[in-house]
């Protein structure tokens, strides 16, 4: 547990944007937190602290770009298959190990975004496996139990977030390990569409399943990192009723757990408590595809990714011997064999798709049980493929997910349930597991870190309203940061239809424009005024408004292309005296001017 201060991705925004905390601070307390966990093998490689702290205090040299850095100061920790310039890439094998010149475009994307890279994670060798021992670098210690598995492959990423040493973290998910550790933790896990987030500089495993994922101890912390990350497509949000996907009591399967099984039951109900109507599925096709995984062709692709590593290295290499045992399986499988899967697969999909489609999304238990690490020992192969019995299909399917805690047993284990949902329903998730968050108050992780502000929750993408500026609330210039802080994004740059006039009204800063309508068509008086259109989350407009002083106020502005949006405009009695910029075609015109 920690205490000093809360690492939350959102509770570091809120005090670096009121200056009470510097990247410094930060910094020191994670180096704090990291001396105090002691070998917890977690990290495979760290950056140094002296090179932590030169990235912080260069950060804090960049104070007023917080408000354009969306992940200022952040600290973050990689799972050691991505890419980062300069630090070596290992997958967990000490003799597969390089140093990339260029990090992942992930890794960049973040960094570029003001976040910074603390360290590389341990992980089950080559992302293979879903119980986080396969590695000699050491079993990374479950914050909860450390005689319990961590979950795997992204076995130092999921503890460094749930132990609080690290604000997020990144995973890969190719058959479930962005989501098992999150559920063995008690954080968020979120495994996007395939193909959403980039997998260039990531050491492949199943090259067309992999994603990278992220690990946070919110949904809210998971979505500002998606914002980064890539560009969700739009969703619509789930509703306050939805249906959701059960399992049939036939296709329960828990291994013995009852404790796992009551959990299920129990967020089965609170979901039904939230407005959902449940309805069993036929889970056949999805556990028949989830087989194929390991117990077909597929596993050729990941002897395709390091196979022939394997054959060519040194018996130093530090290869794991079950880890060997299955990537080279793959040789057993043929062509034929491949083309088999594949129509099987297709099959199996359009079966399971099929059913999806009358629902929201599927909730079923991340894991159906957690083992102990000496249990691995004895079954290293079987009890690791249980732990995949709900999570190998959806990459298959090509599907998005979201592990969220929900609750724990007796001996204070974590569970957690995995949402499940159609491609690209990243945001519609996220914004639901805000909710269940809510809902259902749990620790974060094995911090005592808390919930962001519930205005800082994600919203699907239909939950966001345009806003039409023209003003200082423009990109850039001095009003802008109100937009950025309530979780404003740029969406389109044009003009207005020609039948505005513009002025620039007394006050500040320098002065307040003043958008006008006129008559339309020749001899209206009107001109086309530059524009940005901006959108917010719904549930934050209102304090936009109340932000925006009279004469100015929310109505609609004509675009060129003759659409409304919501935007700011001018009582026509407050221009009286004002200076007519209409010539000038708009706000950063007439600024250059006053300049001159």
């Amino acid at each position: 547990m920690n205490s000093l201060f809360d690492l939350g991705l959102h509770a570091l925004r809120a005090r670096y944007t009121t200056s009470t905390l510097s990247c410094c601070e930060v910094i020191e307390e994670v180096l704090r937190r990291i001396a105090a966990a002691g070998d917890d093998k977690v990290w495979i490689t760290r950056v140094a602290d002296d090179a932590l702290r030169e990235a912080a205090a260069k950060l804090d040299a960049r104070r007023s770009e917080v408000a354009t850095l969306p992940l200022y100061g952040v600290p973050f920790a990689i799972k050691d298959n991505i890419d980062v310039a300069g630090l070596p890439t290992t997958a967990a094998c000490p003799g597969f190990s390089y140093v990339p010149e260029r990090s992942a475009a992930i890794v960049q994307r973040l960094v570029d975004a003001g976040a910074i890279v603390v360290g590389k994670t341990n992980l089950d060798q080559f992302a293979t496996g879903l119980v986080g021992v396969r590695s000699p670098y050491g079993v990374p210690r479950n914050p909860f139990d450390p005689s319990f598995v961590p979950g795997g492959s992204s076995s130092g990423s999921a503890v460094a977030v749930a132990a609080g040493l690290v604000s997020f973290a990144l995973g890969t998910d190719t058959a479930g390990s962005g989501r098992v550790p999150a559920g063995f933790n008690n954080i968020v896990g979120l495994k996007p569409t395939p193909g959403l987030i980039s997998t260039e500089g990531l050491v492949p495993a199943c090259k067309s399943l992999d994603c990278v994922s992220v690990f946070a101890l919110s949904c809210a912390d998971a979505d500002a990192v998606l914002e980064v990350a890539a560009t969700p497509h739009p969703a619509t949000a789930i509703g306050k009723t939805f249906r959701f996907g059960v399992l049939a009591q036939r296709d329960a399967e828990f291994f013995g757990d009852d404790a796992y099984a009551a959990l299920y039951a129990q967020a089965i109900a609170r979901l039904r408590a939230l407005g959902g109507v449940p309805a069993e599925v036929d889970y056949a096709p999805f556990r028949d595809a989830a087989g194929l995984l390991y117990g077909g062709p597929w596993i050729a692709e990941r002897t395709a990714a390091v196979g022939a590593f394997m054959e060519s290295a040194a018996t130093d290499a530090g290869i794991w011997p079950v880890t060997r045992d299955i990537v080279m399986s793959g040789r057993d499988y043929s062509a034929v064999d491949a083309f088999e899967g594949q129509y099987e697969l297709s099959e199996l999909k359009a079966d399971a798709l099929a059913q999806m489609a009358q629902l929201d999304f599927l909730a079923l238990p991340t894991a159906p049980t957690i083992y102990r690490v000496a249990d691995l020992e004895r079954e290293p192969v079987l009890f690791n493929s249980h732990l995949g019995h709900y999570t190998n299909f959806v990459n298959f399917f090509g599907l998005s997910a979201l592990a969220v805690p929900a609750g724990f047993r007796p001996d204070g284990m974590p569970f957690g349930i995995t949402l499940i949902a159609a491609a690209h329903r990243e945001r519609a998730l996220l914004a639901f597991g805000a909710r269940w968050q809510r809902e259902v108050p749990l620790p974060l992780g094995r911090t005592t870190s808390q919930l962001p502000p519930a205005d800082a929750d994600p919203v699907a993408r239909e939950d966001r309203v345009p806003i039409a500026v023209v003003g200082a609330h423009m990109s850039g210039l001095p009003l802008n940061g109100q937009l950025l802080e309530l979780g404003g994004r740029l969406e389109s740059k044009g003009w207005t239809a020609p039948i505005y006039r513009f002025y620039a009204l007394p006050g500040g800063p320098p002065h307040r424009p003043g958008l006008v309508r006129v008559a339309d068509g020749p001899g209206g008086g009107g001109g086309a005024i530059e524009i940005e259109v901006w959108s917010l989350p719904a549930a934050k407009v209102g304090r936009l408004l109340q932000q925006i002083p009279a004469p100015l106020g929310l109505g609609t502005v004509t675009l060129a292309d003759g659409s409304g949006v919501p935007g700011f405009l001018c009582e026509s009695h407050a221009t009286v005296g004002a200076k007519d910029i209409t010539a000038l075609g708009g706000w950063r015109a007439y600024l250059k001017t006053l300049a001159v």
